[in-house]
């Protein structure tokens, strides 16, 4: 066997998939652009991200800004972040500092099955479950942004946890003998030598999961009411992913209402962008070999 030959077509093979990624991903970008230009050309870039009405099918005074949608986005992304990194974090000292390796490797598992299970299982649970909570709570309706905050958080949390406790689990092994000789608690170490070295971690897995939050659609959009209205932590509200799987089937194509949804889609994908341009950016100029 040739193994130049061999190695040059797998040279040129692994070149050849990452050009025909690289092409996909230029082709998306391209056709949601060229669908929502008729929107900007109708509306314009500014009144469509700053309008704060969303009727597109009114026949008196139709409109479409998505300025309260993009809110709600970012408010339960941000808020399930807040609620799923506590315990991520907690999570992480305790697989990587507290557990043993064998009850480690029976129980980590099972945290990465969280990431498997499709979304609208998580969407159902948190209807019959958290929904019906905050009704039995006095609230009017339990369908809000806390409730897709909720949700939200259990969803993003074997991605915090997977980040942050592979780095703790190399600082402890870096750490723990040299601590042991000098008489230094365990939790010592945990609190003054693993958490402070693990911030740039935390930050990683922060922005990680803030990227898996904006995205995702079936779960949010069962809890959340589905209202484009300004969002508050009890009220309905509507995010884009969500705005985007209830109307496309019934938007006419070609229509204004059917580009404005692609448009949509755009303002999603730069966020999203921005979000995974950031994580590199930190981990390369910042983190090294941390993560």
């Amino acid at each position: 066997m040739d193994w130049k030959k061999l190695d040059k077509f797998f040279e040129y093979f692994t070149r050849g998939i990452t050009f025909f990624s690289f092409f996909i991903l230029s082709f998306i970008i391209i056709f949601i652009v060229k669908e929502s230009l008729p929107l900007f050309k109708e509306i314009g870039v500014i009144d469509f991200i700053f309008g704060k009405r969303w009727y597109p099918s009114s026949y008196s005074n139709p409109a479409m800004g998505i300025f309260n949608i993009i809110l709600a986005t970012i408010y339960i992304s941000v808020l399930s972040i807040v609620i799923a990194f506590p315990i991520g974090l907690g999570c992480s000292i305790f697989l990587s500092c507290i557990l043993e390796e064998k009850t480690k490797n029976i129980l980590k598992p099972y945290i990465d099955i969280l990431a498997g299970i499709p979304s609208v299982i998580y969407g159902f649970l948190g209807l019959i479950i958290v929904v019906k909570f905050f009704e039995i709570l006095g609230r009017p309706s339990g369908e809000s942004v806390l409730s897709g905050g909720v949700v939200l958080s259990i969803m993003v949390l074997p991605f915090m946890i997977d980040v942050c406790q592979e780095t703790m689990t190399k600082l402890r092994k870096k750490y723990e003998n040299s601590s042991k000789s000098l008489g230094i608690s365990k939790w010592y170490m945990i609190s003054e030598l693993i958490v402070p070295a693990s911030k740039k971690a935390m930050v990683v897995s922060i922005i990680l999961g803030l990227g898996r939050a904006l995205g995702e659609t079936m779960a949010v959009m069962m809890v959340i009411g589905n209202a484009p209205i300004f969002p508050k932590l009890f009220g309905k509200a509507q995010t884009i992913s969500s705005l985007i799987a209830l109307e496309m089937g019934m938007a006419e194509v070609g229509s204004v209402h059917y580009s404005g949804l692609f448009a949509s889609g755009l303002c999603l994908m730069i966020m999203i962008l921005l979000i995974n341009f950031l994580v590199e950016f930190i981990k390369n100029r910042y983190l090294g070999d941390e993560v």
